[in-house]
């Protein structure tokens, strides 16, 4: 049956009628890679509502493991992420070649002078990489937390030569410290040439000072807006950043610290007197950085936000900052009090786009290339690393609570398996539960979407609308996997 596009909306609109649905739970999501061995069933609301947080959308299987150990030994689980065996989502990723060169041979394949030149072919295949990571992985709290800091420490791929630096960066920086130590994270994006090149400190040495990095180091990687820094203490650490900068010819793209290029001076920033040595002045001034109470406070606040909610209980996040200093920044310890102690408070959370394809990509079962997925996420305001300004993609609800027909477009196409490269298993998912009974296919769709079953009202007027249209029970099941996906139940999670 070809649906219009006006009777799609009316169809989604039944469903935003029932907006509770049951339990007001969000959405839920399923990954590829072998269908499920068990059946799902409706679950707990706020089970449903932590899973979401420390995943891109429960698997069936995510959800069973969840249901057998309990919150706070799958949350262990996830932390212990090293011990995983994430087999399947690496064989994803091995038709792609330059996710672990080095800058000097990207830059080579990304040269003009090569026959097979194609400029956008390294960040392509990072963006589709991060993509399938998210989508396969069994790690997901590990790549939760790539996710957020990337948008922390936030590179634009488009400015300069951060187009085939960022791949590096991503590698040694985020993806190499993301439940490491915060001290090696922010001393790793320091000597990172895509950090330099992004915030222009490739152009910062003595007599023509650029201040980008310094102010962004304190302002966004550290202490925070109100961390308590004055412009003279920005001023003060750009001169100590004077001639760190990136090597342009030979192992070009690789850090270099030039000595005719620094200002030798004495500094003092955030009233510490930092004598002449060089490098080691900028370095000096990163330890005391990254131990500071207001980059503790500041850390704090934004992985609670983005675990709780966006108003996050100012209780957590002062038990958050004060673990921070006392496990000198350990990232994991930091997020066990988040996870372990502040998940009960949390609220619903809108999704922010890729959120809301990798959930409904997970759920089912979807096999993709990633690339088309990233056209979607590219509409809806969200294709990877493409923020331009230094702040990252917001994690706040307002900031994504317009653009919602990229949303229901994503849906429609999903459904009718349109979108490019990728195939839903919508058919072979209702196999493992189906009991040949509509009625009870519709209820385990929304127990998979969303958590539970849709009020029998709601379902009942649904299948009605559906199939006085002429559509077939393959044809209905489809229309309202699509129209739950649309669904504002499904935007939050």
């Amino acid at each position: 049956m070809a649906l219009s596009r006006r009777d799609f909306l009316k169809l989604g609109a039944l469903v935003t009628a029932s907006a509770a649905l049951s339990s007001c739970a969000p959405a839920y999501r399923r990954l590829t890679g072998g269908l499920p061995t068990v059946p799902w069933a409706a679950i707990n609301a706020s089970d449903f509502l932590a899973l979401n947080r420390i995943t891109f959308g429960p698997r069936v299987e995510e959800r069973a493991r969840f249901s057998e150990i309990g919150l706070q030994a799958y949350i262990e689980e996830q932390l212990d992420f090293e011990s995983m065996d994430d087999f399947a989502c690496d064989l994803q990723l091995s038709s792609f070649n330059t996710l672990d060169m080095d800058a000097n041979g990207l830059e080579g394949i990304s040269n003009a002078l090569f026959e097979n030149y194609d400029r956008e072919k390294v960040p392509n295949e990072l963006r589709q990489a991060t993509l399938i990571r998210q989508l396969y992985s069994r790690r997901q709290l590990y790549e939760v937390m790539v996710e957020f800091w990337s948008d922390h420490f936030n590179i634009f791929v488009e400015k300069g030569n951060c187009f085939y630096l960022k791949t590096v960066d991503d590698r040694e920086v985020i993806r190499k410290h993301a439940l490491g130590n915060f001290r090696d994270l922010v001393w790793a994006s320091a000597h990172s040439p895509a950090m330099l090149v992004y915030l222009d400190n490739q152009s910062n040495h003595k007599g023509a000072p650029n201040e980008n990095y310094a102010r962004e180091l304190m302002e966004l990687h550290t202490l925070g807006v109100d961390g308590g820094y004055s412009q003279q203490d920005v001023m003060e650490l750009a001169r100590c950043l004077t001639g760190w900068t990136v090597k342009e010819h030979f192992w070009l793209g690789d850090y270099v610290f030039k000595d005719e290029l620094h200002d030798w001076g004495v500094k003092n920033v955030l009233g510490r007197m930092i004598q002449a040595k060089g490098q080691g002045e900028a370095e000096q001034v990163i330890e005391h950085l990254v131990m500071h109470p207001s980059t503790a406070n500041f850390i704090a606040t934004k992985l609670s936000r983005r675990f709780i909610s966006d108003d996050p209980p100012a209780f957590i996040v002062e038990k958050a900052a004060q673990t921070f200093l006392d496990t000198n920044g350990d990232i994991k310890s930091v997020l066990r009090v988040i996870l372990h102690e502040g998940l009960s408070f949390a609220e619903l959370k809108y999704k922010r786009p890729a959120n809301f394809v990798l959930s409904a990509s997970r759920m089912l079962n979807v096999e993709t290339d990633g690339e088309a997925l990233n056209n979607h996420l590219l509409r809806m305001g969200q294709l990877y690393f493409n923020h331009p300004t230094p702040d990252g993609y917001p994690d706040v609800s307002d900031a994504w609570q317009g653009n919602l027909m990229p949303r229901w477009q994503f849906a429609f196409e999903l459904i009718r398996n349109e979108v490019a490269g990728t195939k839903h298993n919508l058919n072979e998912l209702l196999n493992i539960s189906s009991t040949r009974n509509l009625k009870d296919d519709i209820d385990s769709i929304a127990s998979l979407l969303i958590g539970a079953p849709i009020d029998t009202v709601t379902r009942d007027t649904l299948i009605g609308s559906v199939t006085s249209a002429g559509a077939n029970e393959e044809e209905t099941l489809q229309i309202v996997a699509a129209s739950l996906i649309a669904s504002p139940a499904f935007q939050w999670r």
